[in-house]
């Protein structure tokens, strides 16, 4: 049996985002939002609700118990300095706290994640079942001969 941690990352959250898209919802408000500071204009990509979903799901997987101020900083941004003159060094900004925020929430809604007091979120038996199956589904369909230790 395949654990998260032993499935490919970028196969893993393209499994895991589509499973998701079917689960949430995405706000009317998502399409014009950005996702820092730093970013002139909103995502491009059809399906950025249920990748960012995916990775946030991943993200709390792995490193939890972690808080929005920090996964906010994960996915976090340069801005540069002055347009004019660019005089000033970049800058590192934090990605958008009301994105993750609100998908954090829609994933404690299908019990995927829950929020422990004082100490952020953490992963549920039914998260971590999820990304464990779509792990294992993954690694079986992989054409990685060096993986089909982990099938």
């Amino acid at each position: 049996m395949a654990t998260l941690y032993d499935a490919p990352t970028d196969e893993l959250l393209d499994e895991l985002a589509a499973e998701l898209e079917e689960r949430l919802d995405e706000p009317d408000w998502a399409q014009f939002a950005k996702t820092s500071v730093g970013r002139e204009l909103p995502p491009e990509q059809e399906d950025f609700w249920a990748r960012r979903a995916a990775s946030l799901l991943r993200k709390v997987a792995v490193d939890g118990p972690i808080g929005v101020k920090r996964l906010s900083s994960a996915y976090g941004d340069t801005r540069d300095g002055s347009n004019r003159y660019v005089v000033s060094p970049s800058d590192s900004t934090n990605g958008s706290r009301n994105i993750v925020r609100t998908i954090l929430q829609q994933l404690e809604d299908e019990d995927l994640v829950e929020k422990q007091h004082d100490r952020g979120r953490v992963v549920t038996g039914e998260g971590r079942s999820l990304l464990d199956d779509t792990a294992n589904d993954v690694i079986e369909n992989l054409d990685r001969p060096e993986l089909e230790r982990y099938a």
